[in-house]
């Protein structure tokens, strides 16, 4: 079966169309400034040469036209007909209490969605919109949402809820979600796999380290804790984010800077973490090599970066009771040796014997500990679309919700 994954966000949509049989990229795109000048489609399929188009999008359903014609394209194609996509899976970000697994999409779960708009007002609506896009140029297709918070619903109560008036969590819903839970799922259970260990009887911290980034317990395959809140900004230091920061800063700043709440969160969330830091960028790279030029601030952000996540590997060894791995993955964790070895810095007392010429050269799965280390320490290379389409392929298999999903 041919599963069609998509990635809907406010002014792009982002497709995969992978061959379940051999979970097989077919093809993949990017549908760009959708609903702005300039509006632009990248394509590519397997075994053929890029195809780039330049049209006007207004909205999102001119993006799935567009999409869907460029993979029925004679020339650059891998389809003849809708008829040969058996369902479409799509990421959703906030799916909030209401539910704990991927769903097959029906009015009730699109009503659902929208009401978790207010806890995710920048990426449900664009979600939705992709939900609706596709069940108006396909329809009769079943269509899938894969929550981004789904796997964190088995946080138990002393890890969501936040120190505040009860109350507040009961009428508002206020309380730690936490993001990336496609991606932790995924890298915990490979992880597990390349220990040769069944998936529930393994203790692993997962750290989705990218522009965005976030650290996630996992006892026995449930997700028991993890660094990102109500919002993606609590936790870690990230690219432009700021992370966990004492409170009373943003009415501080408000005082001092003379601007709104509006401001000051825009401050927390774009120009703050590496770049605020830095003063440079938000990319790792470019960080590190001005560091290396000298660049004390650059010296500072990294030191500041690395020694936040080794402060949440220590806490979720404590909170588990132990460790059995630790596994770094996204395009930090995946691609930067010399990052994964200053945040297992200091962490030898855990057990861990790092393994500097395999750290060194990894860039697959690889296991980057010594033999006989108590913790191994892996790089695990994510896949959330694949791991969208099996979830797909598993529903639309048994053709209905599953258990834990919707409440």
């Amino acid at each position: 079966m041919n599963i069609l994954v998509i990635n809907a966000g406010s002014s792009s949509l982002k497709y995969q169309l992978i061959d379940m049989d051999g979970e097989n990229v077919l093809a993949k795109g990017l549908c760009e400034r959708i609903g702005i000048d300039g509006s632009n489609l990248k394509h590519e399929a397997a075994g053929k040469a890029e195809f780039d188009l330049a049209e006007p999008m207004s909205d999102h359903s001119d993006a799935v036209r567009l999409m869907l014609d460029a993979l029925m394209h004679p020339a650059h194609g891998v389809i003849k007909s809708v008829d040969e996509v058996g369902a479409v899976g799509h990421r959703v970000v906030h799916g909030g209490e209401s539910f704990s697994d991927s769903v097959l999409i029906d009015g009730k779960v699109k009503d659902v969605i929208r009401e978790c708009c207010k806890l995710a007002p920048l990426h449900n609506p664009p979600n939705l919109t992709g939900i609706r896009a596709c069940k108006a140029h396909m329809p009769g297709v079943p269509q899938t949402a894969v929550f981004d918070t789904a796997f964190h619903q088995t946080m138990p109560p002393k890890a969501f809820l936040y120190a505040i008036p009860n109350s507040l969590y009961e009428k508002h819903k206020i309380r730690k979600y936490g993001f990336h839970g496609t991606s932790h799922k995924y890298v915990s259970e490979r992880a597990a796999a390349m220990l040769g260990k069944p998936y529930g009887s393994v203790k692993t911290i997962v750290c989705h380290l990218g522009n965005g980034a976030s650290i996630c317990a996992v006892d026995g395959g449930k997700s028991v804790d993890t660094s990102m809140g109500m919002s993606p900004l609590e936790g870690v230091l990230m690219g432009t984010r700021s992370g966990t920061i004492d409170p009373t800063i943003i009415e501080y700043v408000m005082a001092q800077e003379g601007i709104g709440i509006g401001g000051v969160i825009d401050v927390l969330n774009k120009r703050s973490g590496l770049v605020g830091l830095s003063e440079r960028s938000s990319d790792m790279r470019d960080v590190m090599a001005a560091a290396g030029e000298g660049d004390a601030k650059c010296a500072a952000a990294l030191e500041v970066w690395s020694y936040g996540i080794r402060k949440y590997i220590g806490a979720y060894a404590a909170a588990m009771g132990g460790v059995d791995a630790i596994a770094f993955t996204a395009g930090i964790g995946e691609n930067n040796p010399i990052s994964r070895a200053d945040v297992l810095k200091g962490l030898e007392f855990m057990g861990i014997d790092l393994d500097r010429e395999r750290n060194a050269a990894a860039r697959d799965e690889q296991v980057i500990t010594k033999p006989g280390s108590r913790v191994t320490v892996l790089v695990v290379p994510t896949d959330e679309e694949l791991a969208i389409a099996r979830e797909t392929l598993a529903l639309v298999t048994r053709g209905r919700a599953p258990e834990g999903g919707p409440r």
